[in-house]
């Protein structure tokens, strides 16, 4: 079946699996909409399909009022696209375009700029300032909808540069000023007191799974797991402040609350959020690949919204492998708190959180950690030789988790450096480069989930792993959730 016919099936049908993968442009009104949109149903003859919001925009089009493009799950834009497009996407999510043009983004990249406004033509339809555009439009948009932030807040939260250039793109866009549009929305989703915007997610999601598996690890001091809802300890553009995470599963979506934090870090921090929670995984391709296979199947059916967690921070993340090593997930929980509570920053939690939050650390930076003598944490003298060596190459910058990096280039960085083996970089790419592939193929919970073990076991665990790129990231967490006290 051609793609045209998939869309056009799944328009007339407003099948919510393919919300936010494609939009519909209509011809005779000159808007652009999600396939699930509720208004009447316009003549197939008279509407036009693109693969991204970016694109219909790029080609002419507005948002719909009605259905609302901007609140449409993430475009799994890693879903058939090259690695390039990807890691480029989430650099523009980090504001890469904001201060730069598409020269240095390519740079960075490691292609031409004409390479890369290829790339993402073929791929997402749109050039890459078209895209950048576009996230920072729906951005605002969502934040003049569902929050009483001032128009001199929003603008500067969605990377525009000056309050005319924010409300010539809105009048250019939606031929209304953002003003107009508060005045149109549905009070009921306008959001008060502290700064909370609504994440949709791509359905199904299981979030008891990616709570659990976030709750068995969370830092003491700077990570917490409390009544279904996920807080953590952060810096961003040099100032602390904490997140607070929810399920809002009667809008399908994450709702974000952030204490403490300046509105001009909102995008980049709303971007990390949504990879730390895997909210845009193609849930609908990872189940159809990987059901071949009899024992993910079974699983599938227990978790047909499994998701890869993220991390906040590369080094962190490392750090906390480096501390998995060979020990149980509560052991190496322990270990992390030990460590953040000696080395790391004390932080004063806003008055606006529960008071029962044991929240009061940031973990530490690799400057506090280069000559950490770490004596007295029950820290082996070998993990604590890996953790100073890791500290030093961020330091020197030997070591980078730009997202600008290949999981490949930063795989080598890690296991070049004594004390990393291949199990801990590839859990690295698995959590902090968001690569779907990854996969620690000598884990013992892995084998252990496939009833097998030791170095032939490894072996095999890769022969049979093929079958699920690419995809193994999830395979890799389909089967940890088979086990308990498992899996980094």
């Amino acid at each position: 079946m051609q793609q045209h016919e998939i869309f056009e099936r799944a328009r007339l049908s407003r099948d919510a699996r393919f919300d936010g993968r494609f939009f519909v442009g209509v011809k005779t009104t000159g808007i652009y909409c999600r396939p699930i949109c509720p208004a009447t149903m316009p003549k197939k003859d008279n509407v036009t399909y693109y693969p991204s919001a970016a694109a219909a925009g790029e080609a002419g089009f507005r948002p719909c009022l009605r259905c609302r493009p901007e609140c449409a799950p993430g475009t799994p834009a890693w879903s058939g696209s090259s690695t390039t497009v990807r890691r480029g996407l989430r650099l523009i999510a980090e504001g890469a375009l904001d201060d730069g043009g598409i020269e240095e983004l390519a740079m960075r990249l490691g292609v031409t700029s004409r390479h890369l406004r290829r790339l993402f033509r073929k791929h997402l339809g749109a050039s890459p300032q078209a895209v950048a555009h576009t996230q920072r439009l729906h951005f605002a948009k969502r934040l003049i909808d569902e929050t009483d932030l001032p128009m001199n807040r929003i603008y500067a939260a969605a990377g525009y540069g000056s309050l005319r250039r924010f409300n010539d793109a809105f009048q250019n866009t939606y031929g209304r000023a953002p003003r107009e549009l508060r005045k149109r929305r549905d009070n009921n989703l306008a959001l008060s007191g502290v700064l909370s915007v609504r994440l949709p997610w791509r359905s199904p999601y299981d979030w008891d799974g990616i709570i659990a598996f976030l709750a068995g690890r969370a830092t003491p001091g700077v990570e917490q797991v409390q009544a279904d809802r996920y807080f953590r300890t952060i810096r961003i553009d040099g100032q602390p402040g904490v997140i607070e995470c929810g399920p809002d599963r009667g809008t399908n979506s994450l709702c974000l609350r952030v204490h403490g934090v300046a509105t001009q870090s909102l995008l980049p921090l709303v971007q990390r959020v949504r990879e730390i929670f895997d909210l845009d995984a193609p849930v609908s391709e990872i189940r159809k690949l990987l059901a071949k296979d009899t024992l993910l199947k079974d699983l599938l059916q227990q978790q047909p919204g499994i998701r890869v967690p993220g991390a906040w921070d590369g080094f962190e993340l490392t750090v906390r492998a480096i501390l998995g090593q060979q020990v149980s997930v509560k052991a190496a929980t322990t270990l992390a708190g030990r460590l953040a509570e000696r080395y790391g920053e004390s932080v004063a939690v806003p008055a606006t959180l529960d008071g029962e939050l044991r929240l009061d650390r940031l973990f530490p930076a690799p400057q506090k950690l280069c000559r950490a003598r770490f004596n007295e944490l029950g820290l082996v003298t070998s993990r604590a030789d890996t953790i100073r060596r890791v500290a030093k190459a961020v330091c020197n910058g030997s070591l980078t988790f730009d997202a600008a990096r290949t999981p490949d280039d930063l795989c080598r960085e890690l296991t070049a450096i004594k004390g990393i083996g291949d199990w801990t970089a590839q859990y690295v790419a698995m959590r902090v480069c968001k690569n779907p592939d990854a996969f620690p193929a000598s884990d013992l919970g892995l084998l252990q989930a496939v009833g097998l073990r030791g170095t032939a076991g490894s072996k095999i665990l890769c022969e049979r792993a093929e079958a699920w790129r690419p995809w193994r990231a999830y395979a890799a967490l389909l089967l940890w959730s088979s086990l308990s006290n498992s899996g980094g």
